[in-house]
């Protein structure tokens, strides 16, 4: 695979230590999103070769040209949601296992890329599920995915959030694979102690990267999942044997 910005990413140069901040967003088009979902379908295969068979994606795969392109050729800025990163799947098996969490409950995800855990949530009972990813193009992917699985969430967000106050009224905030750099981890880390004095049930989804393993954060989450990675995403995540699951405690 030649797109590089988002490859080394989710091959764990992360855990290496060698990422040491997310790669900069660039200017987004202003294609209509008609012209997004077409250009998403022309180069994504439906796939359902991962921890969560029941929800096939829209992806990135080995028999997809775009995955032999560089980033010249790509008509994609940092496509992440064309990838289902081992973070996110633990955190969509873990929701889908266990549909106490997010049965009647308002849902937040953030950084939702191809949607899995939102899909997760709204298939589990969620009474309201808002998907949030800063990439406009990650809001069509997830539409639609939402559409191949016969679901559609409450609300989509392309604002960062993080950092910010937001809905007193939701239950449960996930993080999907959103620690692969010392600058989000750091984000995260802070905002935290503001979701839980509102009372909310933060959920991280995570492999395993060095930012969280060595970040003070680690001391504040309990495990509570554990998946073997199936044998796609460990061709795509070297380094990386399992997705884990943590919750926040206070």
């Amino acid at each position: 695979m030649k797109l590089k910005a988002f490859h080394n990413i989710a091959c764990g140069v992360s855990l290496l230590g060698k990422l040491s901040k997310p790669p900069a967003v660039a200017a987004l088009s202003t294609l209509p999103s008609c012209d997004w979902r077409r250009l998403i379908l022309a180069n994504t295969e439906v796939s359902a070769d991962h921890l969560t068979p029941e929800i096939p994606l829209h992806l990135i795969t080995p028999s997809c040209a775009i995955w032999h392109k560089g980033d010249d050729e790509s008509p994609f800025t940092d496509p992440f949601w064309g990838f289902y990163w081992p973070g996110g799947q633990a955190l969509a098996r873990f929701v889908l296992d266990n549909p106490s969490v997010v049965r009647g409950k308002t849902v937040l995800d953030i950084g939702s890329g191809c949607g899995a855990a939102s899909i997760a949530s709204v298939m589990n009972g969620a009474s309201s599920v808002t998907a949030n990813d800063i990439d406009p193009v990650a809001m069509e992917a997830l539409k639609l995915n939402c559409t191949l699985n016969s679901v559609s969430v409450s609300t989509t967000s392309t604002l960062d959030l993080i950092g910010h106050e937001i809905d007193k009224q939701l239950d449960v905030i996930l993080f999907g694979d959103i620690l692969y750099a010392e600058e989000f981890t750091e984000r995260i880390s802070q905002w935290i102690p503001y979701l839980q004095s509102e009372g909310k049930r933060v959920f991280i989804g995570d492999p395993g990267r060095l930012f969280l393993e060595n970040h003070p954060l680690k001391k504040s989450l309990r495990k509570v999942f554990k998946a073997d990675l199936p044998s796609v995403a460990l061709r795509e995540n070297y380094g990386f044997l399992h997705g884990y699951v943590w919750e926040v405690v206070r």
